[in-house]
């Protein structure tokens, strides 16, 4: 039996082998089984610059992890009576503008209320997140917002802004912080004693894990954060301490007996589709077994917590280098303990037989569907190649393959999550389906060339008034740039649209055909207007 452990533990050991050093910095391991440590321990190094080694007492910031936590002090108060998760969020946040339809507390909780992310517009304001430090700034961008992404209840898209607001309620609905809330009615009841929301960048935090990040000559750096908003993530927190919270999952102890079935309860969009993404986390499968788990990315740190209640098996893991991956080491740390109880579903099987019912094409047929095409919803541009046997596509600097199953059907083989496309002609399209039930149309598109007369019309001053921030144009002889952003030039895509790493700039015109606003799509947010200071 030992020796079987020993196996087990070298194995898990052997994950983390690249940051098990003492000149790295790493991760804090937990694993779990039936509410007690059946393995901890730290690899790598909490502080390079002390000499600090990571152990299970490490105290890291686990980002948008928090957002379970802020989730569960809003159900509790809601539990208390001091609000229903169906008010209207202006009922405590009048300073947000009347956008004509209700935001309720519980779409903020699902992200389904088409707030634009307040992070990501901080960032396209010229500003870095990490110097936010009062709420009432970000606040105040989030209600300089005219528009929303779209109609409360219409789609699910991830937006901090939600998460960041329920801190907000929190104050304004029990005249106490989320952290003093979460304290009283979370951490305190469950004796998680290091735990605590950081609402102060200022305050020492015994045991902290420094937050750092890998430059570009491999060297590591202390990410310095003057970050103090919390919701949206915040909490300090250990992986010993996580351990008195995933037991709670099984035996809560925390207000009235609701909080799990509200934490657990998936988001509903108004067409009726119920999502994955509950209150704070989301609910999935992997390899056949349930899974509840959500992840955490930002100021160095990267962190996962990853429970499989079925098997009342838990895996925790904080990390604090930034570009860690803890949500595929959790797992794998998964595959090691579960390996005998997972299960081949079903998508499993379809998968195998549909890779012995690929079809090869000729060159003629494959070069069919050759060319760019473009998502009208979204202007996210595919362009398809022929490559060996198969259709290659390029999309936002990655590429994947498609393999033949008929003239016009084709399967993804390499890509992160699984689609099915169907080329048509007459109009020529190609038809996605996501291997989670979403569905695209990407139209056929002629990319063009503007010449530099006509890349001069989109030059000049762009000022946001939902930024307050000026973007300047500039053309230069590698094409159209963003001063003092990004050095790659615009991407062109369309007439009057272009392209740049994660952002989408569009340009209308007037009746004349002038140039008359410039609108910018950048994930989490949609439809940013600019125009020109003098119009």
């Amino acid at each position: 039996m030992a020796q079987e452990e020993e196996t087990t533990t070298g194995r898990v050991d052997k994950i983390f082998a690249p940051w098990d050093k003492p000149n790295s910095p790493g991760c804090a391991l937990g694993v779990i089984k039936d509410g007690e440590f059946i393995y901890r321990r730290g690899y790598g190094m909490a502080s390079l610059e002390h000499d600090v080694p990571l152990s299970s007492s490490s105290i890291f910031y686990i980002a948008s992890t928090s957002k379970q936590f802020a989730a569960a002090s809003i159900i509790l108060a809601a539990e208390q009576g001091h609000l229903s998760l169906d008010d209207d969020i202006r009922k405590y946040v009048p300073d947000l503008p009347d956008y004509g339809k209700t935001i309720t507390i519980r779409h903020l909780l699902h992200h389904t209320s088409g707030l634009r992310d307040y992070l990501t517009l901080w960032e396209l304001a010229g500003e870095q997140f990490a110097d936010i430090h009062e709420p009432e700034d970000a606040l105040e961008m989030i209600a300089r917002q005219k528009a929303l992404n779209f109609e409360p209840g219409e789609e699910h898209l991830y937006s901090n802004s939600g998460y960041f607001l329920l801190s907000v309620i929190i104050e304004r609905a029990t005249g106490k912080t989320l952290r003093e809330f979460a304290h009283e009615n979370i951490f305190q009841p469950l004796g998680m004693v290091h735990s605590h929301f950081h609402d102060d960048h200022t305050e020492i935090s015994k045991h902290r894990a420094i937050g750092h990040v890998l430059r570009d000559d491999s060297s590591f750096a202390m990410y310095v954060s003057n970050f103090d908003l919390v919701g949206s993530g915040g909490l300090h927190t250990s992986v010993d301490d996580l351990l008195l919270w995933d037991r709670n999952f099984y035996d809560n102890e925390l207000g009235t007996g609701t909080l799990l079935e509200q934490l657990h309860t998936r988001g509903i969009l108004n067409n009726g589709d119920t999502l994955s993404y509950a209150a704070g986390v989301g609910i999935d499968e992997y390899k056949g077994l349930r899974t509840v788990s959500h992840g955490g990315s930002a100021q160095g740190y990267r962190t996962e917590l990853l429970r499989f209640p079925d098997q009342r098996f838990s895996v925790i893991c904080l990390c604090n280098l930034g570009t860690i991956n803890p949500s595929r080491l959790a797992r794998q740390v998964a595959d090691v303990y579960l390996a005998d109880q997972f299960v081949e579903t079903e998508e499993e099987e379809e998968a195998l037989a549909v890779q012995a019912e690929f079809i090869e094409l000729s060159q003629a047929e494959l070069e069919t569907w050759a060319g760019a095409y473009r998502n009208p919803d979204t202007g996210t541009i595919w362009k398809v190649s022929v490559e060996g046997e198969r259709l290659k596509i390029e999309i936002n600097g990655a590429q994947w393959h498609l393999a033949p199953l008929s003239p016009t059907e084709f399967k993804a083989v390499d890509s992160p999550m699984g689609i099915d496309v169907t080329f048509q002609d007459a109009p020529k399209s190609a038809h996605a389906v996501f291997e989670d039930g979403d569905e695209a149309i990407f139209e056929a598109v002629e990319l063009v060339s503007p010449d530099a007369v006509l890349l001069a019309e989109y030059a000049g001053e762009w000022y946001s008034e939902e930024l307050d921030a000026t973007w300047q144009l500039v053309l230069q002889e590698a094409g159209l740039v963003i001063e003092d952003g990004p050095e790659d030039p615009l991407s062109p895509t369309i007439r009057d649209e272009f392209k740049l790493r994660g952002l989408t700039l569009r340009f209308t015109r007037d009746e004349a055909g002038r140039i008359s606003s410039m609108l910018v799509d950048a994930g989490r947010v949609r439809n940013l207007e600019f125009a020109r200071p003098d119009e």
